[in-house]
């Protein structure tokens, strides 16, 4: 069948978990080079993963995202402009535009301005990593296309911010020219940004999911034993009457 059951769900969200956790510096590295995933708070919850071992993950797969986006923003850079010997053109004055409006636009309202990034994190996330595991709730490869299309789709055309994204938006942005700084990308973007990313992927999705459908197993387990206590009373009221 192709449909994914909640608790089956689970089990392979954790098992994914633990799985990563156990990779090594170097496939993390690698493969957060290439791209990247946020499954860990779950296997965490489930007892899958050491608090440890899900920090170790997160942070090498940050760094290799960033590797990534910066390396992929360089030859993008490169291509649009024959190696510097051309001009930007319109996909160029795009890119500075959204880099400012990613910085320094909430640099100039201030604290508001840095909470909106940390909101924006938060929804952006929220919608990402149920994306993720909504493709998991399918076996066939359309199921999964169709299942993560709509929360992704969301944070699109809602204009949310992704920590990983804006890694290769607003440093390749500050290639094209836009007045943005190094600090101005960390304090006003990256850093609230990345925050609200955690936020969102770690409580709103990992461990809500997990909380709501561990605890059912956990009453089929309470069920059984009080009938069996049930029953032994019955037994002894039983033979007292005998």
């Amino acid at each position: 069948m192709d449909y994914v059951q909640p608790t089956d769900l689970l089990s392979d969200a954790t098992k994914a978990a633990s799985r990563k956790a156990s990779l090594s510096v170097r496939d993390l590295l690698i493969r957060s080079f290439l791209a990247g995933g946020l499954l860990l708070p779950m296997g965490w919850a489930a007892g899958e993963v050491s608090f440890v071992r899900m920090l170790r993950n997160l942070g090498w797969v940050y760094l290799g995202n960033l590797a990534g986006s910066l390396f992929y923003g360089l030859l993008f850079y490169l291509a649009v402009t024959n190696c510097g010997t051309a001009g930007s053109g319109a996909v160029g004055e795009l890119m500075k535009s959204a880099a400012q409006k990613k910085t320094i636009a909430y640099m100039a309202v201030g604290l508001r301005g840095w909470e909106t990034a940390f909101i924006k994190g938060v929804l952006c996330n929220w919608m990402v990593t149920l994306g993720a595991v909504l493709a998991m709730a399918s076996r066939s490869t359309i199921g999964k296309v169709v299942a993560m299309w709509l929360p992704i789709m969301t944070f699109f055309a809602h204009g949310y911010e992704h920590s990983i994204v804006n890694m290769f938006l607003i440093p390749t942005g500050m290639l094209f020219g836009a007045a943005v700084s190094l600090s101005q990308w960390w304090i006003w973007n990256q850093i609230p940004v990345t925050l609200g990313n955690l936020v969102s992927g770690a409580l709103l999705t990992g461990l809500a999911l997990y909380v709501t459908n561990t605890p059912k197993k956990a009453a089929s387990m309470v069920i059984p034993l009080r009938t069996d206590e049930t029953a032994s009373a019955a037994a002894r009221q039983a033979v007292e009457a005998d």
